[in-house]
């Protein structure tokens, strides 16, 4: 029987060597080894690094054991089948009251809302709170936000100080960085330069903190290291069973759990995405330029990961952390199919690509935290409520841009919106699914930005120019630079609008028609057609929204109150759905005006001050 001998490794500059073989003795016979597979870079650069503070939520979790897993999880979703797992059924409806079933006897204490989830949750639920509402917040870790900080304008988070859910000193507590300018660029081609688009880096640790803290005083109740089981929805309630072992009461869930939510998987039945982002990153010490940012950059074309083309892009900016700190973000489009690349691999090449990228070596940079994250997108979102008493917010009912990696943004845009329509629903017991469908409503603006994911998505079998997709893009943000700050703030910040798009597009046929050509092969006609009939309706809600609701609006406090909701909702989905709730703040629309005036202009896009 042959002896197996397992030899550990010895490391020298950062290679691993094993002990060369030794022969074997007379005519005994020869000794095999199984020498340990050899660690990937990333694996050794990750287990280098202290991990402490993983939270939930996108982003939260930065160990190696944490990428595997989440690996783990992109396999499946891009396997073969088109059903990603058997979903587990979390939400039964039972016919009868809640008074008369077998929980009667505990019906001590009845919220009127529960959020599950509480990093993002947090926001509804302190917002609905301030409303007077009882609200409850359920989370299976310690509510507290992840390190990494998030990206944001300062427009998105005056959206958290309308709502009440924030003041203006809590802003400036929570932002850890700001910077300008900020750059969108594609490969050689030119770079754009914008001020105050994405500029500031605020602390989730801290935003959660004070949203918190605020929840708490306005006698909101956290139920922290707790998790969802199933739900059974009543006619006058519905009941949440957690896993360890409690049971709560409440009049509607709003499920906020992202995602990868157990509602929402069997909602869509295990359906695969329709499309994933692909998002990984560090945040680094010993950046000595460290005062812009890039909203969007690509600095190679098209290139093969895999048995996958992938087109990379970058995202950078200034950390809160210290002045000479720098979280660089490497993200791609793909389809969820066999042969997909793994979050390891695009590691791997980040690792070559990003020194190259802003011009520094890792052997001068100090790792602080290895960022990864997959966020799946479909086509039919915003996700309508299929169950009555439910309904689906921020990341899990998919009204964040498919472009985006990331929900915040989004959130911020639609928290006031949807805190009026929650109490108004509640207030009017207007519960049941057509009724809170309203509330995550077709929006054409949303829909039509698929156009966008795909064009960004590299294919092998599409035929076109390796530079294809950063030509387009180019393309499309000096078309958008030309015309002027109102059409390309918009986009940058995830707002389609009828009347900007179509001037980008008709200045883009004008000035590039060769690319015409390529984007057929690119997107494909299927998709060009279900395109413009989103192109269409988008045009249809911007006329709605313009010219019928100034003449509706004085009229609908006049209606019974089952009516004046849903009107209500109908004018905010032509408004929202048109992209029509944007609007350039009175600094940014100063700033437009200096520089439509050559006279007064202290800032060109085409360069850096």
């Amino acid at each position: 029987m042959a002896l197996q001998l397992q030899l550990q490794p010895t490391v020298r500059n950062g290679v691993f060597q094993y002990p060369s073989a030794i022969k074997p003795f007379g005519n005994r016979k020869k000794v095999s080894f199984q020498a340990q597979a050899t660690p990937t870079r990333t694996q050794r650069i990750m287990e280098g690094i202290a991990v402490s503070g993983e939270v939930g939520g996108a982003g939260g979790a930065y160990s190696y054991s944490a990428l595997k897993r989440l690996d783990q999880l992109l396999s499946k979703i891009c396997s073969a089948s088109a059903v990603v797992e058997e979903p587990q059924k979390v939400v039964s409806s039972v016919p009868g009251s809640v008074k008369d079933s077998e929980h009667v006897g505990n019906l001590e204490e009845v919220f009127d809302v529960i959020v599950c989830g509480g990093t993002l949750g947090i926001f509804i639920a302190t917002a609905l709170s301030s409303k007077g509402l009882r609200v409850g917040v359920v989370e299976r870790n310690v509510l507290k936000g992840r390190e990494q900080e998030w990206n944001i304008s300062r427009k998105e988070l005056l959206e958290l100080v309308e709502v009440g859910v924030l003041t203006e000193d809590d802003i400036e507590e929570a932002t850890a960085a700001s910077f300008n300018p900020n750059r969108c660029g594609f490969e050689g081609k030119g770079d754009i330069w914008v001020q105050g688009i994405l500029n500031l880096g605020v602390s989730p640790v801290k935003l959660v903190e004070i949203v918190k803290d605020r929840f708490d005083s306005l006698g909101g109740v956290t139920f922290e290291g707790y998790s969802v089981s199933n739900i059974s929805v009543y006619q006058d309630a519905a009941v949440l069973q957690l896993k360890e072992g409690k049971t709560l009461f409440s009049r509607l869930i709003i499920d906020a759990m992202g995602n990868f939510s157990p509602i929402v998987k069997q909602i869509r039945c295990g359906r695969k995405p329709d499309g994933m982002c692909l998002v990984v990153g560090t945040c680094c010490r010993g950046f000595k330029e460290n005062s812009t940012s890039d909203v969007i950059f690509s600095s190679a074309t098209a290139k093969e990961v895999g048995q996958s083309l992938v087109q990379y892009f970058w995202e950078a900016f200034p950390a809160g952390s210290g002045p000479i700190d720098r979280t660089t973000y490497m993200f791609t489009y793909v389809d969820p199919q066999p042969g997909s690349p793994q979050l390891e691999e695009l590691l791997e090449d980040y690792w070559d690509l990003m020194p190259k990228y802003q011009g520094v070596s890792f052997d001068d940079l100090e790792i602080l935290r290895i960022i990864f994250g997959i966020f799946p997108t479909y086509r039919d979102s915003p996700l309508p409520a299929a169950f009555d008493r439910i309904l689906q917010f921020g990341d899990a009912s998919g009204i964040q841009s498919p472009v985006s990696f990331g929900g915040f943004g989004s959130l911020t845009r639609h928290l006031g919106r949807l805190t009026t329509g929650i109490y108004e629903a509640l207030e009017g017991n207007f519960l049941d699914s057509k009724s809170l469908s309203m509330l995550n409503p077709y929006m054409p603006n949303l829909s039509s930005s698929w156009l966008f994911q795909r064009a960004m998505s590299a294919k092998k079998q599409s035929n076109v120019p390796p530079d294809f997709i950063n030509e387009l893009l180019f393309a499309n943000f000096i078309s958008m630079q030309k015309l002027g700050d109102p059409v390309l703030r918009p986009f940058l910040q995830d707002v389609i609008q009828f009347g900007p798009l179509v001037k980008t597009l008709g200045l883009i046929t004008l000035t590039r028609p060769q690319i015409i050509p390529s984007i057929f092969k690119q997107v494909g006609i299927p998709v060009l057609l279900e395109w413009f009939g989103h192109f269409i309706m988008l045009g249809y809600y911007t006329f709605l929204s313009t010219f019928l609701d100034p003449t509706i609006r004085p009229l609908i406090e006049s209606f019974p109150a089952k009516m004046r909701y849903e009107w209500k909702r109908g004018l905010e989905a032509w408004q929202y759905g048109a992209g029509l709730d944007y609007k350039l703040s009175p600094s940014e629309a100063h700033e437009t005006a200096k520089r439509s005036d050559p006279s007064k202009e202290t800032f060109s896009t085409n360069s850096l001050p």
